[in-house]
């Protein structure tokens, strides 16, 4: 049972410790509980552990890329609903398209913008409780 004042559960599925911890503290303070993980062995460990209402998909890591891990996670039934925002510098033209068909739910660039970021993680959850 979580606690009335927290808004949720994020797992950060980030390979850089900057990023990592930058986001902790901003969703730290909006409320929010950070599970991290650096890879998609681990990010699929901490999903099995339960709790995740959320997850944010570095796109750029050395193991798995963030797409080939959302197509992972989407397909294992248990996880499928859980919404999955891609996190990356790539704003190329048809990246935005790559990670959607990949899975993903949603879409944050890098730099990340912290002012809106607890705000974009909580109309996901929202959507997702609404489904």
């Amino acid at each position: 049972m979580m606690p009335e004042d927290k808004k949720g559960t994020i797992l950060y599925v980030e390979d850089n410790p900057d990023n990592r911890n930058l986001i902790r503290r901003v969703l730290n303070a909006e409320g929010y509980t950070l599970v991290e993980a650096v890879n998609a062995k681990q990010a699929i460990e901490k999903l099995e552990e339960g709790g995740i209402n959320a997850v944010l998909m570095d796109i750029n890591m050395p193991d798995m890329d963030g797409y080939t891990l959302t197509a992972k996670i989407k397909a294992i039934e248990k996880f499928s609903k859980i919404p999955i925002i891609a996190v990356t510098a790539n704003v190329m033209r048809g990246d935005r398209e790559r990670s959607l068909e990949a899975g993903c739910d949603g879409y944050i660039q890098k730099p990340i913008d912290i002012d809106t970021l607890a705000q974009q993680i909580e109309r996901f959850i929202t959507r997702s409780h609404n489904v």
